[in-house]
């Protein structure tokens, strides 16, 4: 990389700063999903390098300008590991050993929210100084929404039992059906902010079953793309047009597809 980014490298990867890397960096990282969707090692394999060249590259970016070496990145995380696992590292120095998963992540956030506080302690004013400010922003919403109810949770604000959280999807079902179907014209904005509201709570209610609703909602994408193509062939094929076929004609070819899914 530092030979790319020399006087005799790459013009292209001369011209490369952090902001113009941003595109490559969420490409790359769609495309390891992608491929862990698939179960795809081969391709992870190639994707994986892919991804790790990003940050490669960005690290040689900042090291050229003084703010940190990717050696110092990597000791940021493996320090960071060690100090957020005491159950394993400082076993036998009073640090309780943790049986499950979900007693590892309610320690992992205690020891985060530590680490804010002292943070700003420090007077590390650029540091997150909320439970929930750390969360990116630039996250898919969906994503987004189900962090913030982890973080929620590790000071105990959440529903206590699941069969709640459903009753408050039924409750924000509930509320857009009124905007819907209230006998006036749509309130734009008013139904936005009820389509928000349960996309939210539907996002708890996988954090709840242990789902991670991205996972979860790219699967269905996926899933829905398959039968689609499948009865857009099928009509094809039969001569038709999709756009001159009734409703309940396109069902019948849809149930077909589903069929024919579930036979492959």
């Amino acid at each position: 990389m530092a030979t790319l980014r020399g006087p005799d490298g790459c013009p292209w990867d001369r011209e490369q700063t952090i902001d113009t890397l941003k595109p490559f960096v969420l490409e790359e990282t769609y495309e390891v999903l992608e491929a862990i969707d698939r179960h795809d090692h081969a391709a992870l394999c190639e994707e994986l390098g892919d991804f790790l060249f990003q940050a490669v590259f960005l690290a040689q970016l900042e090291g050229e300008a003084g703010h940190f070496t990717i050696a110092e990145s990597l000791k940021s995380i493996a320090d960071k590991l060690v100090r957020r696992h005491p159950h394993v590292f400082a076993r036998g120095a009073g640090e309780a050993s943790l049986d499950s998963a979900g007693q590892v992540r309610v320690r992992w956030e205690e020891i985060k929210a530590l680490e804010r506080t002292s943070r700003t302690a420090n007077g590390a004013a650029e540091q997150p100084k909320t439970l929930l400010s750390g969360i990116a922003a630039a996250l898919p919403a969906l994503l987004r929404a189900y962090h913030i109810g982890v973080r929620a949770a590790s000071v105990n604000f959440d529903w206590s039992k699941t069969a709640d959280v459903v009753d408050k999807i039924q409750e924000e079902v509930d509320e857009l059906r009124q905007e819907v179907e209230g006998g006036r014209p749509l309130d734009h904005a008013r139904a936005e902010e009820e389509m928000g509201d349960l996309l939210f709570s539907i996002a708890q209610l996988a954090r709840q079953l242990d789902i991670e609703p991205e996972t979860a909602l790219r699967k269905a994408n996926d899933k829905f793309t398959k039968r689609f193509t499948t009865l857009e062939h099928a009509i094809s094929q039969s001569g038709r047009a999709m756009k001159d076929m009734t409703l309940d004609e396109l069902e019948q070819e849809w149930q077909r597809a589903k069929s024919q899914q579930r036979v492959d």
